[in-house]
């Protein structure tokens, strides 16, 4: 059980370092947060959870908590649905085993779409490699850097309202699971889900109610309310399911340094929130400041 006498606020629970697609060092990230006026921040790199280490250690130093966290990838079919994870051990066997197949996956999928793309505009595998860290999660935003890097997009929005827009034809979906196995692992290993930015495409699309009831069922901690990619309609109907199935809401910036305009702490969780985290997580603990 995690102490919940020693975390401190502001807390902003969603960003990414370069162990995945953020442009900062977990160590760089914690810092960032500290001068951002934060008192803890949740690191939580795609299918990764490499950064963990590095960032304990600046948590020390900049006198900032961090929650140990995770973005799981999931789909459901060709939609895909990320699922935070919080507070898990991160040596449990069932989830590092999905992850490095969701992280093989990914690194397939970027390999064949940089195959096709290179078809048609002068770009390499190795312009990509060069734009991730040694041992990230490589994936479409290091593409996008590449694309980037080549003179063939703007920047990252631009290149993925483009070249690497699912309609341009070079896009192709990776290997995830369902998100029912994903709450299930990420409760298996102690750790508690939360559905990431559930309301980008408005209330019509929003994840079905009987669907929402499932993941309940399994273990679903929560929501992220709190996003600034977020439509105002979902979150009003996401908020009466929340009500309804007893869901806990978060926010946070999804901070991914200068990959995204996002910027840290420009939405943050309620403390009871992470009050709530704190005392039911069984899977591992914050790392202080002191």
């Amino acid at each position: 059980m995690a102490d919940a006498r020693r975390f401190r606020g502001p807390v902003d629970l969603h960003t990414h370092s370069s162990v995945s697609d953020g442009t900062e060092t977990p160590a760089e990230l914690v810092r960032s947060a500290a001068v951002a006026g934060l008192g803890t921040v949740a690191l939580t790199d795609h299918d990764s959870t490499a950064g963990w280490a590095d960032a304990a250690q600046e948590a020390v130093r900049s006198g900032v908590t961090v929650i140990p966290g995770m973005e799981l990838s999931t789909r459901i079919e060709f939609a895909s649905v990320h699922m935070l994870g919080y507070l898990f051990d991160p040596e449990n066997e069932a989830l590092v085993a999905e992850t490095r197949r969701i992280r093989e996956g990914r690194m397939r999928r970027a390999e064949d779409m940089v195959r096709r793309i290179s078809a048609d505009y002068d770009i390499t595998w190795d312009d990509v490699l060069a734009q991730a860290t040694e041992g990230a999660t490589v994936g479409r935003p290091h593409i996008a850097d590449a694309l980037v890097a080549r003179g063939l997009a703007r920047d990252r929005s631009a290149a993925f309202a483009g070249i690497l827009h699912w309609r341009s034809g070079y896009f192709q979906p990776h290997y995830a699971p369902e998100p029912l196995t994903g709450v299930r692992l990420i409760r298996g290993a102690g750790g508690l889900p939360v559905l990431a930015h559930p309301a980008t495409g408005g209330r019509s699309r929003v994840i079905p109610e009987d669907r929402l009831r499932r993941l309940v069922d399994a273990g679903l901690f929560g929501l992220e309310l709190d996003h600034r990619e977020n439509t105002p309609d979902g979150v009003a109907r996401l908020r009466e399911l929340a009500a309804r199935y007893g869901l806990r809401i978060t926010g946070s910036s999804d901070y991914h340094g200068a990959g995204k305009p996002n910027r840290l702490g420009e939405n943050t969780t309620d403390p009871a929130v992470v009050d709530a985290m704190m005392a039911e997580a069984t899977g591992s603990t914050p790392f202080y400041a002191s």
